[in-house]
């Protein structure tokens, strides 16, 4: 995984969003062992201080478990997967519209816009 950090937002925020990508996206299976707190604070080259609060917000929210002595491991309820994958799709939705609006346009023309490109895309 390609770890990248931007500066406006807490890292554990940003670990907490990649690692939850990673699992609505499916390269972390429901049922799956995650990698250690270690090996994944070596990939992504940060304390492993940060990247165990970050595994510590998705385990309240419920994406991920530990089982004492064997390790963190993902949920394997997929509607809770489900469900988190539309609260990101929803949230990159809002951001889209907040940043058609700071350029000027309204929804329906931002709509229109996506139209456009999906055809565009389809050809």
């Amino acid at each position: 995984m390609n770890w990248s950090f931007r500066p406006d937002q807490p890292i554990y925020l940003q670990l907490q969003e990649q690692i939850r990508l990673l699992i609505v996206s499916g390269v972390y299976l429901p049922g799956s062992k995650l990698p250690t707190v270690r090996e994944l604070a070596v990939e992504a080259s940060v304390n492993p201080n940060t990247l165990q609060k970050a595994l510590a917000e998705l385990e309240r929210d419920g994406l991920v478990f530990t089982l004492r002595t064997s390790g963190r491991y993902v949920t394997e309820d997929v509607d809770m997967i489900a469900n988190a994958k539309k609260d990101l799709a929803m949230e990159q939705i809002r951001q889209f519209f907040q940043k058609m609006k700071s350029m000027g346009y309204d929804k329906k023309a931002a709509l229109n816009l996506v139209e456009s490109a999906a055809k565009e895309e389809e050809q």
